[in-house]
């Protein structure tokens, strides 16, 4: 069937923005897929069910490439040519290249690093009996953890941050998120060209830069800026939002706080349920397709933008049962917080290693923990991609 209705999402507001899983749920219950008109991205085809969001995140018909929909292929940004936003055969080409690289040995290898950090903020923070957490912990942990991975400790942090954001759709418009990519790229280069210059190092922008695969092959300038971008946002923005969401559902669920506390043995599927129930990707990067695609029962034409939606998809009851309960002892398997299919995080080892570390530090330095306010006085990022809020302050 086809679906002629466009909902308009900007019609429910502020509310879309707070609470977008009461608004996911209402399409759903109408049916998996809806042709929408959304508040910052115009008009698209967005998947609110599990089943049809796991099922087009490993779909060949939808591309990932902008290309495959510019009347211009010139107007595509720098940071654009990395994996996430590439097909077959050059995302395999291109993930080959950084798999090889971004090893397990590499990551487990941070973990004293990780939790020096963790006290080192946690000593800093607790010197007040209340802080922004974002601004404490959640933001300065993984933003300083993959640039030490990158080698680029130097970076300007909050410029890098936010311009990041503008890029990731938190800009007023078209325009100022071409001038963030544009500005981004063209630090991003100077980073890269420091690197050559000075030598080989033991960071992994070094590696990346001498990688080559048996064929002799290796990342092009262009592609070097994409994956230096793509692996820092990536790298701490999932990581932020894991880390403060994931208190904050802790803080509104008093129960579960305290089951995790009477037994820390339940860390690590709690962690995984922090990922389902409120996770830091709400939803996926824009695909296209690439022919007339029938998804979910609607045919949807040619040429158009899919927004795969991971946070409606782990809250379909055809997949969980009472999905809107936080419950750390619930079975999250196959959850999409980290995708699926050949585009699945590369980095979700990092964040989860990260994110436990964080908040086992954070729950066994702060027994007295609690919300410094109201919940409904928070204010939530306008991001269509990323699920946060602006800060987080708790009193301990």
């Amino acid at each position: 069937m086809s679906v002629s209705e466009i909902i308009d999402l900007a019609g429910y507001g502020q509310e879309f923005v707070t609470d977008p899983y009461t608004v996911y749920g209402r399409l759903r219950a109408q049916g998996p897929v809806h042709h929408v008109n959304t508040p910052t991205s115009g008009e698209m085809w967005l998947i609110v069910g599990y089943e049809e969001a796991r099922a087009a995140l490993a779909d060949p018909r939808l591309s990932k490439d902008w290309r495959t929909v510019l009347d211009d292929p010139q107007d595509i940004f720098t940071i654009s040519a990395n994996m996430l936003e590439s097909d077959t055969p050059r995302h395999t080409r291109l993930r080959k290249l950084i798999a090889r690289e971004f090893t397990s040995r590499r990551i487990e290898a941070l973990r004293p690093r990780v939790q020096e950090i963790t006290d080192r903020l946690l000593d800093r923070m607790l010197v007040a009996d209340r802080a922004d957490l974002i601004e404490a912990l959640a933001f300065p942990l993984p933003i300083t953890v993959i640039c030490e991975l990158l080698g680029v400790p130097d970076l300007d942090r909050s410029t890098f941050s936010a311009l990041s954001r503008k890029v990731m759709g938190e800009s007023e418009s078209y325009d100022e998120e071409a001038r963030a990519a544009k500005e981004l790229s063209t630090c991003l280069a100077g980073l890269i060209e420091e690197k050559r210059r000075d030598g080989p190092r033991e960071d992994l922008l070094s590696a990346l830069i001498r990688a080559r695969d048996e064929e002799g092959d290796q990342l092009s300038a262009e592609e070097l800026v994409g994956m230096a971008f793509l692996l820092l946002v990536a790298g701490h923005e999932t990581t932020v939002n894991l880390i403060a969401n994931g208190v904050l559902a802790l803080l509104r669920h008093p129960d579960q706080l305290a089951a995790l506390r009477a037994d820390p043995g339940l860390m690590d599927g709690a962690i995984e349920e922090m990922l389902r129930y409120d996770g830091p990707v709400e939803r996926a990067t824009y695909r296209f397709t690439r022919e007339p695609t029938e998804i979910g029962g609607c045919l949807v034409p040619a040429g158009q933008v899919v927004g795969v939606v991971l946070a409606a998809g782990d809250r379909d009851p055809g997949r969980y049962a009472s999905p809107d309960t936080f419950d750390i002892r619930r079975d999250t398997r196959g959850h999409l917080a980290f995708g699926h299919g050949i585009h699945y995080c590369l980095g979700a080892p990092l964040a989860r290693m990260e994110g436990r570390m964080a908040i086992t530090s954070l729950l066994a330095r702060c027994p007295e923990l609690a919300l410094d306010g109201e919940p409904g006085q928070l204010h939530w990022r306008s991001s269509p991609l990323m699920r946060g809020v602006h800060r987080l302050p708790v009193r301990y």
